[in-house]
Order: C-alpha cells, then structure tokens, then sequence
C-alpha cells in the first residue's frame, strides 16, 4: 500500500552497560504521546533543525570522521538520550568523559521544548558532545501503511560516565536499565509494550554478552536497510524484513502490530 506519507529523519540510541550486568537503557514512553504511547522504547525521536548548524562542528568529538549525512542524526541521538534520560555522551575540554554537571537538570526542559538551543547548553558545559562514541546498529524505515513514518538510524553507545539516568516526566514516565533478553520476556508475558522494531533490535542486542561484543558485531554486520513489506501468510497479512539485515525470517502477523 503505498501512500505520500512523508518519511521524517529520526535517530535512536542504544545505551549499553556491563555492570551490574549486561544492560540497555530504555525509557517508557508517556501514554499521551501519539506515537508507541505507553512502550518502552529506546531514547530516540525526530531530527530538529539545531541538529544541523554547522557550529557543531566547534562542539562535538570526531566531525570529520563522521559521515556528513550521519552528523545531524547523531546529534539528535545524543540530544535525545539528555532529554528523555539525563544522560550526556560529551567529552570535557581535555577529552576525558563527562560524567555530568548541576547545570544539566534545570536545562533539560528548555532544551527539550526547543526554548534553548542544545548547542547553547554544551557550550556553556564547555565540553563537545561525543559523535565518536555511537556505532551504527540498525536502519528502519516505518510500512507505508502506517500514518505516520520514520526513516530511523538506531545508535548502539556504551555507558561511559557515571550519570543516572533519570525520565524527563514529560515524553518519558520511567527509566530503566534491562537486559535484552529480559524486556524481550516481560513484552512476551504482556508485562511491558514493545513495538515491533524495538523487539526485533532488542533480540539483535541480546546475542551479544557485553557492550564491547555489541560495538563489534555491529561494526562487523552490514548495515542493511529494513522497511518491512507487507506479504500474505497462512493465518493473515504478516510483515516481512530482509532475511539479509541480522534478524534472521521474520514474519510478523499484522495483527500483532501496535
């Protein structure tokens, strides 16, 4: 089913941790949010214009070794994950980690409302937000059957500082640090609402055992691009994915889409 939909530029981030153990960072999603309302999804959203000025090139870690294409959605990736999660990926002037400053948490929900430029904020911090520390992980594109689309970049980085992540209030209700394999579970047993590309990300991420396992096995699998198709199937419409992308056959009934 094709439609005119327009396909929105959006990028998420998959924030690893080794201890206490092998964990991504997902936040809950508001239940008045239009989009996966109430999911527990990985911090991410819509590329916004500050994402592109080009005096980012001033304030972030390896610009020129980032694609040129890559440099707003990996912006939007690290904006993202302070707004919806307190976390910053950002380097102080001597390169060492950031592991946080009292100015972030009163600057969240001006920067998330678009009343304060992120750049102004990371200027302020004097440190340069960390590009060089997100790996491509995955690529999709939303159905065209659905009304609203994203062309989404998913971000795998490694906690590296000793921020807490704390929900916004706002967008997010709850943070949470899980295994892979664990949101997989509760989503299973109807404890938690996951939608089909976090499962199917989540269940890539589980195959690796630490955040290092994951950089490589992302750095080491062809970044495919995954728009899912509809097809017919024995019991109704199910989606299906490249076989080619890392998830192995996937047919999901279209009735289980949320």
């Amino acid at each position: 089913m094709a439609t005119d939909t327009p396909i929105r530029p959006a990028a998420t981030i998959l924030l690893v941790r080794d201890a206490p153990a092998f964990q991504v960072l997902m936040v809950k999603r508001h239940h008045q949010i239009d989009f996966a309302s109430g999911a527990l999804v990985f911090p991410g959203g819509k590329t916004h214009q500050g994402d592109h000025d080009p005096a980012w090139a001033s304030h972030a870690t390896a610009w020129d070794a980032a694609p040129a294409d890559e440099r707003a959605l990996r912006i939007a990736a690290i904006r993202e994950v302070y707004e919806e999660a307190g976390v910053l990926l950002a380097r102080d002037a001597a390169g060492a980690v950031f592991h946080g400053d009292e100015r972030m948490g009163p600057a969240r929900e001006a920067v998330a409302k678009d009343e304060r430029p992120f750049i102004d904020l990371v200027a302020e911090l004097g440190v340069r937000i960390d590009l060089a520390a997100l790996t491509p992980f995955a690529r999709w594109i939303t159905p065209s059957l659905m009304p609203k689309r994203f062309d989404t970049w998913f971000y795998l980085a490694q906690a590296n500082s000793e921020q807490l992540a704390c929900c916004d209030g706002w967008e997010t209700v709850d943070a949470e640090w899980i295994a892979p394999a664990e949101a997989i579970a509760l989503a299973a047993a109807g404890e938690r609402k996951v939608i089909f590309p976090t499962r199917m990300n989540l269940q890539l991420l589980a195959e690796a055992t630490s955040g290092a396992d994951a950089v490589a096995r992302a750095k080491a699998r062809p970044l495919v691009v995954v728009e899912p198709k509809v097809q017919p199937g024995d019991d109704g419409p199910v989606l299906v994915i490249p076989s080619d992308a890392g998830y192995g056959e996937v047919a999901e009934p279209l009735s289980a889409i949320g």
